[in-house]
């Protein structure tokens, strides 16, 4: 039997451990229900990924690829006549009133870091670009850092608590920490 051609194959099993994620959480994960979701033969999974870990880290690594996207062109919209807590707490505000499966899950990838050395690396990476991409436009790594981590607390905690976004309460927070 002659092997399928299949260039996309390796693209639609990434595709589908990040919505197997989505839907069942990192638990959730393994080869069998990412080739399911694929409509891919188990094999193929175990072939292009001998690990989850190895299929976490190409998840995260597509994940971080939208998300610093979208983090890139917040930057190059920082003014900076405009206090920089005004702008994260606009940031902030538009995140959680966006699709908030998707937070969830880029989140839910992020910190299976904590349990997974393989991934730390990427999600290291992932806020490292972040840092340097607000670091150049701000003039300052250290701030930016800062940054880059009130607005992640800011996040998570939104997304564990469910209670509402006071984009006022985030502004006079993060003024303080910047004075």
């Amino acid at each position: 039997m002659a092997r399928r051609y299949d260039p996309d194959r390796r693209q639609r099993i990434v595709d589908a451990a990040i919505r197997v994620v989505g839907e069942r959480g990192i638990a959730g994960l393994s080869h069998r229900a990412v080739a399911a979701a694929a409509d891919v033969p188990l094999g193929s999974t175990t072939y292009h990924f001998a690990s989850l870990d190895d299929l976490l880290v190409a998840a995260l690594r597509q994940i971080n690829g939208v998300y610093l996207g979208d983090f890139a062109r917040w930057v190059e919209r920082v003014d900076p006549a405009v206090p920089l807590a005004d702008q994260v707490a606009e940031l902030v505000g538009e995140t959680l009133a966006g699709d908030r499966a998707r937070v969830e899950l880029e989140y839910e990838l992020y910190l299976a870091a904590l349990r997974r050395a393989a991934v730390r690396p990427i999600a290291a990476e992932c806020q490292d670009e972040m840092v340097r991409l607000l670091g150049r436009r701000i003039g300052d790594e250290r701030t930016a850092r800062a940054v880059v981590a009130f607005i992640d607390g800011l996040l998570l905690q939104h997304l564990l608590t469910g209670q509402p976004f006071e984009a006022a309460a985030v502004r006079q927070g993060l003024a303080g920490v910047l004075a």
